[in-house]
């Protein structure tokens, strides 16, 4: 199996930065596609954007484009999710997943983090 450890949450003004980082170990094989997604209070889980490990591409939701950029560091097992021009609609808990073929739906992804915190004031 996998594991997922999500952490770089906090804190920040609206108009500010972050950077989200997934750190993955365990039995990676197979899993070809690293998400990221979020859940506010209320809301049902949401895409947030993604990228595959063999090539390198990435998809975004519209309400971020432009403002948010996921990378990766292949020799550490980690993806990266950086936050810029956040607003407080932003706020969520951030969600790492990884699974065998790209989706916006959170339900077929197979492993998926314990979440981190991203709150942005107004």
């Amino acid at each position: 199996q996998v594991q997922l450890v999500e952490s770089g949450g906090g804190l920040v003004q609206a108009g500010g930065s972050l950077r989200l980082s997934c750190a993955a170990s365990g039995r990676t094989f197979g899993s070809y596609y690293m998400a990221w997604f979020r859940q506010a209070p209320g809301k049902e889980r949401e895409f947030v954007g993604a990228i595959s490990w063999n090539d390198g591409s990435t998809y975004y939701a519209d309400s971020v484009k432009g403002r948010f950029t996921i990378s990766r560091d292949n020799a550490k097992n980690t993806v990266y999710l950086q936050m810029n021009s956040l607003k407080p609609e932003d706020t969520a808990v951030y969600y790492c997943a990884t699974g065998r073929v790209f989706t916006v739906a959170a339900r077929p992804y197979e492993y998926w983090g314990q979440g981190t915190q991203v709150t942005v004031s107004s």
